[in-house]
């Protein structure tokens, strides 16, 4: 028997997320909606000792009349019985602080005749403007059930249960409509019935507005309801305004009933004397560079530890392998191969997790959606929607669910724009590179007593990112020339003290999945680098060593193993490889390593760091045991000058070159589904690459 399903519905800031981790947990699963590419998040819920249900998260809208990709998911399956996630129950949930706005989305549901529950979320909220909510009465005047509830904290999970379980086995209907468009358009909603099938009133509205939207219509259903549309002379704008104005009448009539507000008028929540500073023109902006500044430098100074021991801890376990394990090739494979790739990213997993720790916090707390509002303001100037910003923010973590974010976005234009510059932003997958090229060249010392110089290099990155993707964001409005007109909506949260268990979640999931993720890459191309880099083509590799050892026979015995493994390592296969793209990339200041870690990153970013742990590892004569890789670049010398290979020049032009380039298979393959075409994955990769390559050369002509 197929379990029953359960919607949860809401605006978004309404708790709807907070309550569906409280009903699954950490049972959680996500996937795309049937029939859709969409993120669908699922999970089960145990209702009673003989019922699990199945909870389903819809995306958050306003609306059942949707405005972008995502919203339009929602009434894509509320208005479809044979869909796979149509809901047995749905759960609607309302921010009882703002009752007045949250009810549209209800009565709009309710009015398609589902089994519905309104969960009274946030009361405290409303508490503390001192507002009462009386959810007998609510209930009486609906018709359907009304639970108190604190998603935050499960308060009301069992009131919950208890209401779901009793809508399952003896459904309850809500009663008279709130708007039935048979009162105004009698003619039209009758033939659209008789045609279609259909019994709900409102539901016979959605056909004749939604169809062209619809998944579930045919070709020829839909030019159907254009001939019912012309035949009965229907008015889609004026028609839904007129529903919005009553629907809101009849609102205020019901809030008025129901809740009791003793606030003094004109009195502001400490939320909103908050937002004064927060959102202003001036110390707004000013905010959250400090608070910028606080994350870099803390990614810095509070990893340090962490990443020292970490890094100390993988050079000495190879150290130990390589003296107890017999010498021969699955040792190197071992040692040299995985481990030094696997260490390569393992020794970032501080950085990454202080990372993800203090967005959590800006988003758990509310701050986040103050600095989507006041980032608007600037992207407007660019060309970009101001929805553009939660992609753009998403960016800095990580290029792929940021570009499926776009969804939310509008228009077609704004949408395709912010899907090319958002692989821009720097995503926690350059932060590995960042940070070790960072260390080599920038001193680790303070200005004016407080400020790490390396902390504000990486944040320089950061903003130069940024300050790109608005650019590039510039020039593609002008040439992708468009009459749609973008717009921003968003409904700022009150803030919250942080829940340490969803901060935690959020750290552990985002670090466990770019450890996997990179992990299992980085795993592969160590493996295959091993053996490129260990064999060469006929018997190369002897002939290089015993001509470093008939030519230099007066080394010492360490110098001389060093050197025949350079040797060996540049007539391998992958020193063979290096050496043949070496001529394009030496203008940029690289030699035939660099270029074989260049390469081995179009996987992924973050394998730039891997690779050459593998390559300085193999190269670096099998006697330097317990040294970590940031020691081996240091120690890496330039073999035309005799001094070191990563100087300043080197090292910024990479890390620019970094900043720029396309170098994510996975954002290329998320940009072909979201655009569904591979044009715009090729124009991502050609612009950004040009740009990347062109940055870098600059930077190491003036430099050097």
């Amino acid at each position: 028997m197929k379990p029953p399903i359960i919607a949860l519905i809401g605006n978004p800031n309404a708790g709807k997320s907070s309550l569906f981790n409280q009903l699954t947990g950490l049972r959680q699963k996500t996937g795309n909606f049937p029939g859709v590419t969409m993120d669908r998040k699922s999970g089960p819920w145990s209702i009673d000792d003989q019922t699990t249900a199945t909870v389903v998260d819809l995306p958050g809208v306003y609306s059942i009349y949707p405005k972008s990709l995502d919203e339009q998911v929602v009434t894509d399956i509320l208005a479809n019985p044979q869909h796979p996630d149509y809901p047995d129950v749905a759960i609607v949930v309302v921010d009882a602080s703002n009752l007045h706005r949250n009810l549209l989305l209800f009565t709009q549901v309710a009015d398609l005749g589902l089994p519905t529950i309104l969960a009274l979320n946030m009361l405290d909220v409303a508490k503390e403007q001192d507002k009462d909510v009386n959810a007998v009465r609510l209930a009486m005047r609906l018709g359907v059930p009304v639970v108190r509830i604190n998603a935050r904290t499960g308060e009301g999970a069992d009131a919950l249960r208890k209401a779901v379980m009793k809508q399952i086995q003896e459904p309850v209907l809500p009663g008279k409509p709130l708007f039935d468009p048979a009162d105004e358009a009698p003619a039209l909603i009758a033939s659209t019935k008789a045609q279609y099938g259909l019994s709900n009133n409102y539901l016979a509205l959605q056909y004749v507005i939604q169809h062209d939207g619809f998944t579930f219509l045919n070709e020829q259903q839909r030019n159907g309801l254009d001939t019912l549309i012309a035949d009965h002379d229907f008015r889609e704008v004026p028609f839904q305004a007129s529903e919005t104005i009553t629907r809101y009448k009849r609102i205020a009539q019901i809030v008025t009933e129901v809740v009791t507000d003793q606030r003094p008028i004109g009195k502001p929540t400490w939320t909103q004397k908050l937002d004064r500073v927060l959102l202003h023109p001036i110390w707004g902006y000013t905010i959250f560079a400090l608070i910028l500044l606080l994350i870099f430098q803390a990614i810095f100074a509070w990893a340090a530890p962490f990443m020292d021991g970490i890094d100390t801890g993988v050079a000495w376990l190879n150290g130990q392998l390589k003296e107890s394990l017999p010498p021969g090739p699955l040792t190197d494979l071992l040692t040299d191969g995985i481990l030094a790739g696997i260490g390569g990213i393992l020794v970032f997993i501080p950085q990454i997790a202080f990372l993800f720790l203090l967005v959590s916090l800006l988003e758990e707390s509310g701050y986040m959606a103050r600095v989507m509002v006041i980032m608007d303001r600037i992207m407007r100037k660019f060309g970009l929607n101001g929805r553009s910003v939660v992609p753009l923010i998403s960016g800095v973590a990580c290029a792929v669910p940021a570009i499926m974010a776009t969804r939310s976005i509008g228009t077609r234009r704004d949408r395709l724009i912010t899907i090319l510059v958002t692989p821009l932003m720097s995503c926690s997958a350059r932060l590995p590179i960042y940070t070790i090229l960072i260390a080599l060249v920038v001193p680790s010392r303070r200005v004016l007593g407080v400020f790490n110089v390396q902390g504000l290099a990486l944040m320089a990155l950061y903003l130069l990112g940024l300050l790109s993707a608005l650019l590039a964001a510039y020039v593609l409005k002008l040439i992708l020339k468009t009459k749609e007109r973008g717009y921003f909506i968003m409904e700022l949260p009150t803030f919250k003290l942080p829940r340490w268990n969803h901060v935690g979640l959020t750290v552990w999931e985002s670090v466990r999945a770019f450890v996997w993720e990179a992990g299992r890459v980085i795993l592969a191309i160590s493996i295959i680098l091993w053996v490129l880099a260990s064999y060469g083509p006929g018997n190369d590799m002897q002939q290089a060593e015993e001509a470093v050892r008939r030519e230099q026979p007066t080394l010492s015995s360490d110098d001389l193993n060093n050197r025949i493994a350079s040797e060996r390592l540049e007539a391998s296969y992958a020193g063979k490889f290096g050496h043949f793209i070496e001529p394009a990339i030496r203008p940029l200041g690289y030699d035939w390593k660099i270029g074989i870690a260049l390469l081995s990153s179009f996987a992924a970013r973050e394998v730039f760091v891997g690779t050459m742990s593998t390559i300085y590892s193999i190269g670096a004569g099998g006697d330097d045991e317990g040294v970590t890789i940031r020691e081996r670049l240091q120690q890496e010398r330039n073999p035309a000058t005799g001094g070191p290979m990563y100087t300043p020049a080197l090292a910024w032009s990479l890390l620019i070159f970094y900043v720029f380039a396309m170098m994510c298979m996975s954002t290329l393959a998320a940009t072909q589904r979201e655009t569904k075409s591979w044009k715009w994955p090729t124009v991502q990769l050609i612009y950004m690459m040009a740009l990347a390559y062109g940055a870098a050369f600059l930077t190491y002509q003036l430099m050097a």
